[in-house]
């Protein structure tokens, strides 16, 4: 079983999941801890040996968090539950954070694991490895972002599709999702 908690830097209400022994992955979530796409796969990369940080948006206090607040609750979280450094990942708007959480904190990002990659201005970290996951029916984040994205840092960024699979494919296709992270990462 899983433990919801809440980390209050500066007053800030941070909800996170701290689960599972290993190598560190950190997954910026679109949503709230609850139902959120990557739950599934979280779940199971833990069970495969992975420490998984699920890190949610700050509560709500009328407006959403920007982009740098939420680099900023992540970095205060991974202080909080003593990680140095970590591959940093999210699905959709959760990689758009992520992304920017590697161009700012390069000291702290292992690499980037980006699911539903989202149009966005971000480049690739420089020296960070990453690895994009994508679906081949996702008419949210179309294939061609990903495409176009990894095509910009084919020296090292990696693309893996999921056939059939639609924009909540992390949902829908966990298992084979953690897989290919799990395959990418070399971690057994």
């Amino acid at each position: 079983m899983t433990q919801n908690s809440i980390f209050e830097p500066d007053g800030r209400a941070v909800p996170y999941i701290d689960e599972g022994d290993g190598p560190a992955l950190v997954l910026l979530l679109e949503r709230g801890l609850e139902g959120d796409a990557v739950d599934s796969v979280a779940h199971f990369l833990a069970e495969e040996g992975f420490r998984v940080l699920r890190i949610a948006a700050r509560a709500a206090s009328g407006a959403a968090a920007t982009t740098d607040e939420r680099i900023d609750d992540a970095l205060a979280v991974m202080d909080h539950v003593g990680l140095e450094h970590a591959w940093i990942g999210g699905h959709a708007s959760g990689g758009t954070v992520a992304r920017a959480f590697a161009a700012q904190h390069t000291d702290r990002a292992n690499g980037l694991l980006l699911l539903g990659v989202e149009e966005g201005s971000t480049p690739l970290a420089e020296g960070i490895p990453s690895l994009i996951i994508q679906a081949s029916d996702d008419e949210v984040t179309p294939p061609a972002i990903g495409e176009r994205l990894q095509a910009a840092a084919s020296d090292r960024a990696s693309i893996v599709s999921i056939d059939g699979a639609g924009h909540l494919f992390p949902l829908t296709h966990p298992i084979e999702t953690a897989g290919i992270i799990e395959d990418y990462l070399d971690w057994d």
